[in-house]
Order: C-alpha cells, then sequence, then structure tokens
C-alpha cells in the first residue's frame, strides 16, 4: 500500500471477527505472547457482539485492507460517578505504521468517549513499548503514581473461594 491509499476507521461489525482475531494475534506476536492468545473467532462473537456486549471494536483500513484496531469498553469512576471509555489494546500492523492511523484510532475512541460524556481515556502501555512517546505527543499523560495489579489462575481460584472460619 501506498501513503496515498485511503485511510478509513470505522467500527468493527461481527463479520469484522476473523480479522479482529487476526489482528489480535499479530499484536500478540509483537509483545511477544502468542501463546497467551486463547481467543476464539467464537469468543470474540460472543463477548463483542451478542446480546449484552463486553466490549467495542474499531477498524483502521488502508484501501479495503485491514491494518489495525482499537478494542475499548467502558470502565466508571466512583469518585466522578461516570464512566470512562479504557482502550484495552491498539493495534497498527508495521507495514500501515506512519500512515497516521495509530492517532485516527485514538481520535475515534475519544470522540466515542466525548459523546457518551465520559471525562477520561484510559489505556496502559508496556514499559518497553515505543508507542508511549506517540501516546505522550497526543497528549496523554503518564500516571506514575498508579500501580497495576492483577490476580489470574490459581490465585483468582483461591481468592474467590469461600474464607474459612
Amino acid at each position: 500500500m501506498t501513503q496515498t491509499s485511503e485511510t478509513t476507521v470505522r467500527p468493527a461489525t461481527a463479520a469484522d471477527v476473523p480479522t479482529l482475531l487476526r489482528l489480535i494475534r499479530e499484536l500478540a506476536a509483537f509483545e511477544e505472547a502468542e501463546d497467551q492468545v486463547l481467543a476464539t473467532e467464537e469468543l470474540l462473537l460472543a463477548e463483542g457482539f451478542g446480546p449484552r456486549p463486553a466490549f467495542e471494536s474499531l477498524l483502521a483500513e488502508v484501501g479495503d485492507k485491514a491494518a489495525g484496531f482499537a478494542l475499548f469498553f467502558h470502565n466508571f469512576s466512583t469518585w466522578q460517578g461516570r464512566r470512562g471509555l479504557y482502550i484495552e489494546d491498539l493495534y497498527v500492523a508495521p507495514w500501515a505504521r506512519k500512515l497516521g492511523l495509530g492517532e485516527k484510532l485514538v481520535r475515534a475512541c475519544a470522540a466515542i468517549a466525548v459523546k457518551r460524556g465520559c471525562p477520561r481515556l484510559d489505556l496502559q502501555v508496556l514499559d518497553w513499548n515505543p508507542a508511549r512517546g506517540f501516546y505522550e505527543r497526543l497528549g496523554l499523560e503518564r500516571l506514575t503514581e498508579w500501580l497495576p495489579y492483577r490476580a489470574t489462575g490459581a490465585v483468582l481460584h483461591r481468592l474467590a473461594k469461600p474464607e474459612k472460619g
């Protein structure tokens, strides 16, 4: 593709699930975590396009070729009493970088947040990812006082068991 090809961002549909999964796998390969992708087309279809969607997504395209995506959902601020928009993943294929698609995806997510009355847009970036500079150039601020925590696997199951005593 050349830089003169038309670039667009649009909401993903159920028909785009195979493309989304391919892009998710590309992102995992970029992060050297291919073995951690457990998502399937069936799961993405049920979770994103079923009766109670858990996420939404946008596809970035160059011409008619999918070049990237943003997957997002609403979070909630107890202090503000309002929902925000959280970008779980944003990815642009290496061949399509420098075409402005990452910025278009972020701006499209920001527009959705503003339209829905969300007072904030959140995301996380791996500490080694060069996209950190990209987000800072767009004006997103790095939060240094917040540290992410997570429970998975055996720890999550242990925590889910009722306390004894």
